[in-house]
């Protein structure tokens, strides 16, 4: 079984029903349409977990962050053949840079639109579940234990550069 250790990005910016959320839109080849997530990525050897978020930020927006606490934590299976581990850690911006994406040439990213998505129509923009629900449920408060955890994703992701 292949393992695959994640890390995204959970920026906040706002309250209450102005509260909004730092998205990114990826392009994958075995996806008819973008999907929305939380910015971040596959861990590289010898990175912590931190230090990925921190990367993968960074890669797809464009702006510098410093990770926090942990969010909390997630894991999913493809099937049999892959068992996912996620980590969200809430993650401070750096700077008041604009945002970089969609990037100049397309073919050294999969993120095609970066967007501060209000709380109340997160539902609607992220159609995966494994993506939706945790990030709903912390969100409003309903993730006592930081924890989640899907038997079946119910997606397969292939990476542009499945190297990484």
């Amino acid at each position: 079984m292949k393992r695959v250790h994640l890390s995204t990005g959970l920026a906040i910016r706002g309250a209450g029903a102005g509260m909004s959320v730092l998205l990114v839109a990826s392009r994958y080849p075995n996806q008819p349409q973008p999907l929305w997530n939380l910015p971040g990525g596959r861990q590289r050897a010898g990175e912590l977990l931190s230090e990925t978020v921190e990367r993968e930020v960074l890669e797809e927006t464009g702006l510098s962050a410093r990770a926090g606490a942990l969010a909390y934590l997630s894991e999913s299976y493809d099937g049999t053949e892959i068992h996912f581990l996620n980590a969200t850690f809430h993650i401070a911006l750096l700077d008041d840079a604009p945002l970089a994406r969609p990037p100049e040439d397309p073919g050294e990213d999969h993120v095609v639109e970066v967007e501060w998505v209000k709380v109340s129509a997160i539902a609607e923009r992220v159609a995966v579940a494994v993506v939706r629900d945790p990030l709903l449920a912390y969100l409003g408060g309903r993730l006592a234990h930081r924890y989640t955890g899907f038997h079946e994703a119910g997606i397969t992701i292939e990476w542009p550069n499945d190297s990484a």
